[in-house]
């Protein structure tokens, strides 16, 4: 259903007041250059574990889980994400989400769909200093436009910013805490790049 990369059986990390499980979804269209899973970039290396293997897990962590977060990578180039959501919640779940918001028509589905609980969104800066960030050109418009939908949806959330000094300087950072007030966030989380660690375990 979805290419996995990696597995977080579980976590009270990844979803603020939640205990969750976290699947890392593999591939990512954007190579921003303090990506701690680089292991996770390409789309179409082989997967480390199944879909059945996490809803099994899901089904006998009833009562002791609160959720499931798709993390990635990217999990909105999964083809099959919509499904997995679905089938995560009528297991009695909640759902959800980390995202760059590359596709945003991918991300409005979802949204309109009512398959998201809460989403941690990863604004990379402002918008000038968006390609410098994900190595990827004209990637500020689709994350603007997802952030933008996120915020008209009303669902719990939390906006956040990977910050690397070698990307974004003192001056990046003012106009990225303009920006995002500018739109209507509040609670913009920054946190400092770290050093690159091994994909999640799951394998």
């Amino acid at each position: 259903m979805i290419r996995i990369g990696g597995w977080s059986r579980l976590s009270s990390c990844d979803w603020p007041g939640h205990l969750v499980t976290t699947v890392f979804c593999q591939g990512c269209p954007w190579r921003c250059g303090y990506c701690h899973n680089p292991a996770l970039l390409p789309p179409r290396s082989p997967a480390v574990v199944s879909w059945q293997t996490v809803t099994a897990h899901l089904g006998r962590r009833r009562g002791l889980l609160d959720g499931i977060v798709l993390s990635g990578g990217e999990p909105l180039l999964q083809a099959g994400l919509a499904d997995a959501l679905r089938e995560a919640r009528a297991l009695g779940f909640e759902t959800g989400l980390h995202t760059g918001g590359a596709y945003p028509r991918r991300f409005d589905r979802l949204l309109s769909e009512g398959l998201l609980d809460w989403v941690g969104f990863d604004v990379k800066a402002a918008p000038a200093a968006y390609d410098r960030v994900t190595g990827v050109a004209n990637s500020a418009a689709p994350a603007a436009r997802s952030l933008r939908l996120l915020l008209d949806a009303g669902i719990p959330h939390q906006i956040r910013t990977t910050v690397d000094p070698a990307l974004l300087d003192g001056a990046d950072v003012v106009e990225l805490e303009r920006w995002v007030l500018r739109q209507g966030v509040r609670g913009h989380v920054t946190t400092p790049a770290r050093a690159m660690s091994p994909a999640a375990d799951g394998r």
